[in-house]
């Protein structure tokens, strides 16, 4: 996909189309997915509470994030804490 295309995916709002351009793994999508289902119901979210949502370990979760983070343009995840495990804040 171009720069041009990207851009106006999203533009459109054609988060799947980005996606898709980039590589995430299967894990990864299903995080992303999650957070994207979430999103509009919380803000904050724990690393331990998506793992078991998703069946993966807390650690699963963390490793993952920053492509997570990477390739989500419909909504921003950022790291906000570490307290009794890692905190990340969902905005859409």
């Amino acid at each position: 996909m171009s720069a041009t295309s990207t851009v106006e995916s999203i533009e459109s709002g054609d988060a799947a189309a980005v996606e898709a351009s980039v590589d995430l793994s299967d894990k990864q999508h299903r995080i992303l997915a999650y957070l994207r289902e979430h999103a509009a119901e919380q803000t904050y979210f724990k690393s331990r509470l998506i793992a078991e949502e998703l069946g993966l370990s807390a650690k699963e979760v963390g490793a993952n994030m920053s492509a997570v983070v990477d390739a989500a343009i419909d909504i921003d995840v950022e790291k906000w804490g570490y307290s009794s495990g890692t905190t990340w804040m969902v905005t859409r």
